[in-house]
């Protein structure tokens, strides 16, 4: 059970923050997931609906990559919400069930190299707190400034929406791959 209670309601909010809940609801159709816990501080959740906007659907990034590179940050912070909404948003986009298989048991091995590379990159980031000069360099001749900038973003991201669905032990969604922990 969250240890906070779901706002998922306008009126759950005060009326001076209503068009936070307008503009979450309408970029997510609904108040849900860790928005139902940032709702609790409607400032910071505009903020949030803003760079998870740009995130999520405007940047030049792969969506699949982008959607692969969250699920391994929820695999590394054992978040199960954001795990089950980001396997099922790779597995849409194309991802190969092994490469899920491989992030959900801690690995990168058997996964394609394009994948791999997304996954280590990854956990290096969250692990070690930055990343050797030869992982940035291969990333830099893939994807260039710009995009990778946009990944290492996007991980952050989705870093802070591990940390608000811990913190508040906020479950998983219906129906959502259920993450071992």
């Amino acid at each position: 059970m969250a240890r906070l209670p779901s706002i998922t309601q306008k009126d759950q909010v005060p009326a001076q923050y209503h068009h936070v809940y307008d503009a979450v609801s309408a970029s997510r159709g609904g108040v849900h997931g860790p928005f139902s816990m940032l709702m609790h501080c409607p400032p910071l959740a505009a903020h949030f609906v803003t760079l998870g906007g740009y995130v999520r659907l405007e940047g030049e990034l792969d969506k699949r990559i982008r959607a692969l590179a969250a699920m391994v940050v929820a695999r590394e912070f054992d978040t199960m919400y954001v795990w089950g909404a980001q396997a099922g948003s790779s597995r849409r986009l194309g991802t190969a069930e092994s490469t899920i298989t491989a992030v959900r048991e801690g690995h990168s091995r058997g996964v394609p190299a394009d994948d791999a590379q997304i996954i280590d990159f990854t956990r290096e980031l969250i692990r070690k707190h930055r990343v050797s000069n030869e992982t940035m360099a291969a990333l830099q001749k893939r994807f260039g400034n710009f995009q990778l900038v946009e990944l290492t973003g996007s991980i952050g991201y989705y870093a802070m929406l591990c940390m608000t669905a811990n913190a508040t032990e906020l479950e998983t969604g219906a129906g959502a791959d259920v993450l071992p922990v």
